[in-house]
């Protein structure tokens, strides 16, 4: 039976090695996903997920488990991204989320995409990704974790250590923005509310 990250986190704090390895294995992937989404650059990716476990190895005897243990790491990795972004005063680039999966496309048998469809999609995740700088920091963090990265509002109320009903706000306000500025393109009756404008994306680099 899979432990759960309670249970590793506890053996990892009593000394178990192996334990934490098995964390970073089960989490490496959403926090490099998360990384790369709010850089937009894979080494810089890279880099901020290794140092995202090697400071929660560092620092998790004092995990006092009054949120989850992946609200945790995703706190630790938006402040590394965050100070990514302000040591090199880059302009972050957001990248849609991940398409369809060719083998899960397949399976579904049906019609082959087009040139025409792919440039289509090209065009859309170009006029998201603009579309997205609009947005504040907060609003863009909020619609990343939830939309992007599916964590729910509590979830994300732990990570970002901050209100509900605060979180809520900037999804929403965040999502009137993004639906703005991408009618504004001329994606008229996009249906933003649901992200479905946003789901076509290039996919994440492998994780190193």
């Amino acid at each position: 039976m899979q432990s759960t990250d309670e249970e590793l986190v506890a053996r990892s704090i009593g000394g178990d090695l192996e334990s934490f390895n098995e964390l970073v294995r089960r989490w490496e992937r959403p926090i490099y996903a998360l990384a790369y989404r709010t850089l937009g650059r894979e080494e810089d990716a890279r880099d901020v997920c290794q140092e995202t476990f090697l400071r929660a190895y560092r620092s998790i005897g004092g995990f006092k488990g009054q949120a989850k243990f992946s609200s945790w790491l995703y706190r630790i990795a938006l402040n590394l991204c965050r100070d990514w972004m302000r040591k090199d005063r880059r302009t972050p680039v957001y990248q849609a989320p991940e398409g369809l999966d060719v083998i899960e496309m397949a399976a579904e048998q049906g019609p082959v995409e087009t040139i025409e469809d792919l440039v289509s999609r090209n065009e859309m995740s170009e006029r998201v990704h603009r579309a997205m700088t609009k947005l504040s920091e907060e609003q863009r963090t909020a619609i990343i974790l939830k939309e992007y990265q599916g964590l729910t509002f509590q979830e994300i109320a732990d990570t970002l250590d901050c209100p509900l009903s605060t979180v809520k706000t900037r999804l929403y306000q965040g999502l009137v923005v993004l639906r703005r500025e991408l009618e504004r393109q001329g994606v008229t009756g996009a249906r933003v509310v649901n992200f479905d404008a946003a789901r076509i994306g290039r996919p994440i680099p492998d994780t190193p």
